[in-house]
């Protein structure tokens, strides 16, 4: 008796560590995904802020400069970087997820 009790414990061991591990997995490739997006946000803004200084190089204002006109540049800005950093590879992204992947711990792991 005290030997199938055993062994049924054991397979209830053996079926939790399965369990834990396949949420561990789902667990880690969420947080994989979720600091892909960060990252690509990241890049985005860091194309956004190249844009916006190259637009801050100009010699002389125009004839029909207003601050209207700015503020429809920098959204116009802020969507080529959204733009530029999907259809082109910087490497920011991957940089920083190179860098910051070592450092996520999954939230489920005891």
């Amino acid at each position: 008796m005290s030997d199938t009790l055993s062994k049924i414990n054991q397979i209830k061991i053996l079926s939790d560590n399965v369990a834990n591990k396949k949420l561990e997995r789902n667990l880690r490739a969420s947080s994989d995904k979720e600091l892909r997006d960060v990252a690509e946000q990241f890049e985005a803004i860091f194309v956004h802020q190249m844009l916006k200084q190259a637009r801050q190089s100009k010699l002389a204002e125009g004839i029909f400069s207003s601050e209207a006109q700015d503020t429809f540049n920098d959204m116009l800005d802020s969507e080529y970087a959204s733009i530029l950093s999907k259809k082109n590879n910087f490497g920011i992204a991957e940089g920083l997820i190179r860098q910051f992947s070592s450092h996520i711990e999954v939230k489920g792991k005891k």
